[in-house]
């Protein structure tokens, strides 16, 4: 039970900054609560887990800290490209402004979807607490998002750790278990305390086996998806996507290629909801 919590209260503290922002640091933020304790991991698996909260400690924080210079090009360059928007591509004024409420892209990214339709793009991490509080609003969100709009997520590549748990998310793809084990794969990191990965490729395939049989997966039919070519070409996709985006926080959505915003920028995950669906709106009368 020590060693669980402890993992935890590690990635909670080492992911306080996976989102654009940090979180509030309040007692009653959402973002920042611990998750209920849970049982304890196996003695088979905790030698395999305890190498691994200080890369994930160490992978929370990568690509999320920027020198008070790197900060100023980058706000002077998200001035440039919001000034550069033509009005007829801004929304409204008085609900939602470019520059504060979302961010212009430019160059326009090229998306996955068919003509006529809208791609929402979400990039994430399994291992950020700010991903596992949102993605809840998400999945109710899709239920009763606009026909013409496709959500796809993909998962950030930044680092190691990161890239471990992407190939999770594509293995689950592949095997058509997502839609049921998404939200269990959240939860066994955030809840359960098992992180499922490790410093050793070798046993991070092993955690995420472990967490594929206690689903109903077999053994054979994970470790043949995990290898995959259609994992292995989803992963290089992944990191187009984490490059051209120019990822530096998760959670960030993405509207048409056109459009970047979070949570943060949105004012909060009901506002974000409200957001991406005008933004879909907007590019679905063009």
């Amino acid at each position: 039970m020590k060693h669980s919590l402890a993992v935890v209260a590690l990635l909670c503290l080492g992911l306080a900054a996976c989102g654009r922002d940090p979180a509030p640091t309040s007692a009653t933020s959402p973002a920042l609560e611990a998750p209920p304790a849970a049982s304890a991991p196996s003695e088979e698996n905790a030698s395999a887990q305890a190498a691994a909260p200080a890369a994930l400690e160490q992978a929370a924080t990568k690509n999320q800290e920027t020198t008070p210079d790197a900060e100023a090009d980058r706000g002077d360059a998200r001035l440039e490209r919001v000034a550069a928007l033509p009005e007829s591509a801004q929304l409204p004024a008085g609900k939602w402004k470019a520059g504060t409420h979302y961010i212009p892209i430019s160059p326009a990214q090229p998306t996955s979807v068919e003509p006529g339709q809208v791609e929402v793009l979400e990039v994430f991490w399994y291992g950020c607490p700010h991903c596992f509080h949102l993605d809840p609003t998400l999945e109710t969100w899709k239920k009763s998002a606009p026909s013409y709009v496709k959500f796809v997520r993909v998962p950030v590549t930044w680092g190691p750790v990161h890239r471990a748990h992407g190939r999770l998310f594509y293995t689950l793809e592949a095997l058509g278990k997502l839609d049921e084990l998404h939200a269990k794969a959240f939860s066994e990191i955030h809840e359960r305390g098992n992180v499922l990965v490790s410093n050793d490729e070798q046993q991070t395939l092993k955690l995420q086996l472990d967490f594929a049989r206690a689903n109903g997966i077999s053994e054979a039919d994970f470790t043949k998806a995990y290898n995959s070519f259609g994992v292995n070409a989803a992963m290089q996709r992944a990191e187009d996507i984490t490059r051209r985006y120019k990822v530096e926080g998760v959670p960030v959505l993405f509207v048409n290629g056109k459009y970047q915003t979070d949570v943060s920028m949105a004012g909060g995950p009901q506002q974000l909801v409200a957001l991406i669906n005008d933004l879909a709106a907007a590019e679905k009368r063009r």
